[in-house]
């Protein structure tokens, strides 16, 4: 008799309180925007729905969300990572002189990669090893690893990469779905279980929360943030073979400008910029919005300049709204 009247209350009430809280969740409210910005988008233009238009549409966004969804990581633990454009910028030089020598698609994977995860080692190393904040060390970083590729380029730019390596930026999966896309898909699920389902990510929400009481309950927190600098730049690195490989060549103006559009997709995400909160799900909305947005932008020849004024806006208005918000329900309640 106690099962049959617990059984019948408690279950609907906890599946009800959990419904409840999704609904008012930032997450909730992005669908609601990423559903009214495609809406928008159909009506604003009639090739928006074509298939092979919305699969064009993910370019616009993929490459960007890999270093998102690390990035997410690193601002939930209290940090912030300001050189990942520069990193693709040194990663993509690296391969483009390795071209001329003559490496082959295996070589360069590896050496985009590697160039990758030697940048985020140095990050990490500034910021873990002599205590530097990270904003300070990776603003060095964004202008000292952009320099690098100015000074070996100049204004010139390397081509003649292999065919093979065209594949990881042009080719296609199955019919509509690029491997950018499906990569982006795989990292999704690999992030959003590190952060939500592992030890690990739980360290990163207590660090983010309070870092000297994560460091006295045993957590080795210089360990685990120079782990989160090493994906950064390692999430840098494969999307710069993403992007050279989609270009088809380099330039050491590659990605400029990308560091400010990977913080407001995951400030968009609902990441709290100050650390401590935050989920994947939500990068992914963000980066599905930011992405047709930009596509919509471009059916509609607006220039580009308009869309970096609509990012700077954005970034300023995700950062500021939810403190104008707690500010008027304090005043509310006195």
């Amino acid at each position: 008799m106690a099962d049959a009247q617990l059984s019948p209350r408690n279950i609907p009430d906890r599946l009800e309180g959990r419904g409840a809280r999704l609904m008012k969740s930032w997450e909730a409210l992005l669908i609601v925007v990423a559903t009214l910005i495609f809406l928008g988008n159909s009506l604003a233009s009639p090739y928006f729905l074509d298939p092979w238009n919305l699969s064009d549409a993910t370019f616009n966004f993929t490459e960007k969300a890999m270093i998102a969804f690390a990035m997410a990581l690193v601002i939930i633990s209290g940090e912030i990572d300001l050189s990942v454009a520069s990193i693709i910028a040194l990663a993509s030089t690296a391969m483009g002189y390795a071209v001329q020598l003559g490496a082959d698609t295996p070589a360069l994977v590896a050496i985009g990669l590697g160039v990758g995860l030697l940048c985020g080692a140095v990050n990490g190393l500034l910021i873990t090893g002599l205590g530097l904040p990270s904003i300070v060390v990776t603003i060095g970083t964004m202008s000292l690893f952009r320099g690098l590729s100015f000074i070996i380029l100049g204004d010139q730019a390397f081509t003649g990469y292999p065919e093979s390596f065209a594949w990881f930026g042009q080719g296609y999966v199955w019919w509509v779905f690029s491997f950018e896309f499906t990569l982006f898909v795989l990292l999704a699920v690999v992030y959003g279980v590190l952060l939500h389902k592992t030890n690990f990510g739980r360290v990163v929400y207590a660090i983010g929360n309070n870092q000297t009481a994560a460091l006295f309950s045993g957590v080795r927190v210089a360990r685990v943030k120079f782990t989160l600098f090493l994906l950064t730049g390692l999430m840098a690195g494969l999307a710069s073979i993403c992007l050279t490989s989609r270009l088809g060549s380099t330039r050491p103006s590659i990605a400029l400008g990308w560091e400010l559009e990977v913080v407001t997709m995951v400030v968009l995400g609902g990441v709290n910029i100050l650390g401590g909160s935050g989920t994947i799900p939500g990068v992914v909305l963000a980066a599905l919005i930011m992405g047709m947005v930009t596509f919509g932008f471009g059916l509609l020849n607006v220039p580009g300049i308009v869309m970096s004024i609509f990012i700077g806006l954005l970034l300023i208005s995700v950062i500021a709204l939810p403190i104008l918000w707690r500010r008027a329900r304090r005043r509310l309640a006195h």
